[in-house]
């Protein structure tokens, strides 16, 4: 399998700032030839790369006042190995998290999934959320975490995902956020996923349905948003002026037959 990614932004930075960006394809076993370029007045700013959990890789650049560019492309051929098992993982992704309060929709997810377990429970999480949440483009705000997206009933991908993970904690079972390029994803854009662990492996779970999961491709892996954001900024206020992201995959988009465990790959 070969993907093809892009990723665009510019930025507008209102004084010295510290950026991280969280655009490159996640460290694995597939091949990939890539290139970064993060410049401010037409000159290229130093980069510098730090790797976190599960392969994702942050770029952190100091920018001075003024226009930022940033530009990703990836090419990656073939596929990753499958997403280890560590037991502390499977520890810290029963927690609540931030905008994952597991601990606050512990009733909820008895009442409606309770007894369930496996790929059952799994089909149900996806089924549940796709009919109790409404994929809705800027209704949802930065602070707004599983309890609220349930309460408001729409959102987008990461309220998806958020709801999907505090549901899935909630009923001891680990789950997490994946940040991933999705081929075929409508409108285009970053993605959010989760990951849930069941029948001794990771799988993905995406109740929006907006793209087949055996294309994605990990950016960024942690306990919710907090972890996953493509862009964190500091000491400074930055404004996001555009955006673009692409996703490719050569060939026939594959159809996601939901049937189907798949793994982040």
């Amino acid at each position: 399998m070969r993907r093809s990614v892009h990723a665009g932004l510019e930025l507008d930075v209102a004084g010295p700032a510290l950026l991280a960006l969280a655009v490159a394809v996640a460290d694995g076993a597939h091949h990939r030839t890539e290139t970064l370029s993060i410049t401010q007045g037409g000159r290229p700013l130093d980069v510098v790369e730090l790797t976190g959990p599960h392969g994702s890789r942050l770029h952190q650049v100091q920018a001075a006042a003024g226009r930022v560019s940033v530009v990703y492309d990836a090419t990656v051929d073939g596929v990753d190995d499958p997403p280890p098992v560590d037991p502390l993982d499977l520890l810290t992704y029963l927690r609540p998290s931030r905008y994952a309060e597991s601990d606050r929709i512990i009733g909820l997810a008895d009442a409606e999934l309770g007894g369930l377990s496996g790929r059952s429970l799994l089909d149900a999480v996806t089924a549940w959320v796709g009919s109790h949440v409404r994929y809705v483009p800027g209704t949802s705000g930065p602070t707004d975490g599983a309890s609220q997206t349930v309460l408001g009933g729409q959102g987008v991908c990461r309220d998806f995902a958020h709801v999907t993970v505090g549901l899935l904690r909630a009923l001891d079972v680990p789950a997490r956020t994946a940040a991933v390029y999705a081929p075929g994803l409508s409108p285009m854009d970053f993605h959010a996923v989760a990951e849930a662990y069941v029948e001794g492996a990771w799988h993905v779970v995406d109740p929006t349905l907006l793209a087949p999961r055996s294309t994605m491709l990990r950016i960024s892996t942690g306990r919710d948003a907090a972890d996953t954001a493509f862009l964190s900024t500091y000491h400074a206020w930055v404004t996001l002026l555009t955006y673009e992201v692409r996703a490719v995959v050569d060939g026939d988009l594959p159809v996601d037959d939901r049937s189907t465990l798949v793994q982040l790959r």
